[in-house]
């Protein structure tokens, strides 16, 4: 990801939780996912939840180093092998390329019988996923200034100048000691260690300073980014198109050592994630789950916070603050917002 890194990340918007608060909901939110609802599902369980996940950060993370796919060409590309649309040829394998790649992390990921060896990571793993993620692409469109020694899954031979905003890559025959370092860093993370957003942010940081390949570091780091977070029982990433500009100026900031604003917004990130796939799809219809995981297209988690702030939900309110009900009692709420009285017309229930 040879993007410049912008501005200094502003700070939380009206109506947003501050970051010790979204730390502790993340730190809550992952314990009860491994507590009670008996961690992150393996794929062929769930494969809904990991199609969803795939679709989007497939299309995301390409979109943010440029690719001008949607999401429909996306799934259509990924679920059955159709190129929609009028594309060049290079995008397409670009979606397909990152799509395989995430395949083989959640699959590595999940199933831990399938780890190739004891440690949490390895560079082979790294390696591995760069290829899958670069090659398809490659084969038609290779990096310009590439030599035959820097084919998807080598590490870069050649220096990179200096990134506008500051970043100094280091020298390309320092990289493999580097990246050695680096392993060694990721295998030393624990996920239930406090201060792991910043740990973690630390980390995806340091991989983007590195810039151990000569292209295709910003996706290859945020596909090693959700192995480690999957193989800690954390959901996966999806860093959105939109957030392109935030996400930049987070890495900028971490590159001068400042980590909070990159930390904060990975930790957001992995809530989104926790509460739109994972637990509505693990949770049951009588487990307790934060009322951000029990919205839909009929009813928001800011209307379900007033009815049950207003005791018109069932629900519970946990020492973290947050509200917690159930699916059962979300859809017991929303059938009764529409009563009908004898003879008379449906009525609201506000």
């Amino acid at each position: 990801m040879n993007e410049q890194f912008g501005k200094r990340e502003p700070g939380p918007r009206r109506g947003r939780p501050p970051r010790a608060v979204v730390y502790e909901r993340l730190e809550t939110g992952v314990r009860e996912l491994r507590e009670r609802m008996g961690g992150l599902p393996n794929r062929l369980e769930a494969a809904p939840i990991w199609d969803g996940i795939w679709y989007e950060e497939a299309h995301h993370s390409t979109a943010i180093e440029g690719n001008t796919l949607v999401l429909k060409q996306v799934e259509a590309l990924l679920a059955e092998g159709r190129t929609v649309g009028q594309k060049p040829l290079s995008e397409y394998l670009e979606v397909k390329g990152y799509g395989d790649a995430a395949t083989w992390v959640y699959g590595q990921a999940i199933e831990r019988s399938g780890w190739s060896s004891g440690e949490l990571l390895t560079l082979t793993e790294v390696r591995h996923i760069h290829e899958q993620a670069m090659g398809p692409a490659w084969d038609v469109s290779p990096h310009p200034d590439a030599d035959p020694a820097e084919r998807p899954g080598a590490f870069r031979q050649h220096d990179i100048h200096p990134f506008p905003g500051g970043m100094t890559p280091p020298r390309w025959p320092d990289v493999p000691v580097l990246m050695s370092d680096w392993i060694a860093e990721a295998n030393a993370l624990s996920g239930r260690a406090l201060g792991f957003p910043t740990a973690i942010a630390d980390l995806h940081c340091r991989f983007e300073q590195i810039h151990p390949f000569i292209d295709g570091n910003g996706r290859t780091g945020r596909l090693v980014l959700n192995l480690l977070l999957v193989r800690l029982g954390y959901p996966p990433v999806i860093i959105y198109k939109r957030q392109r500009r935030a996400y930049l100026r987070a890495l900028r900031q971490a590159d001068r050592g400042d980590p909070g604003a990159l930390a904060e917004l990975l930790a957001r990130a992995i809530l989104h994630c926790l509460h739109r796939f994972v637990v509505p799809a693990v949770a049951g219809p009588g487990r307790l789950a934060p009322l951000a995981a029990l919205a839909t297209a009929d009813i928001s988690a800011s209307a379900l916070r007033t009815a049950a702030h207003r005791g018109r939900l069932h629900a519970t309110r946990g020492p973290d603050g947050q509200w917690r009900s159930t699916i059962r009692w979300r859809d017991e709420y929303l059938a009764s917002r529409y009563r009908r009285a004898p003879g008379d017309a449906a009525q609201p229930q506000r």
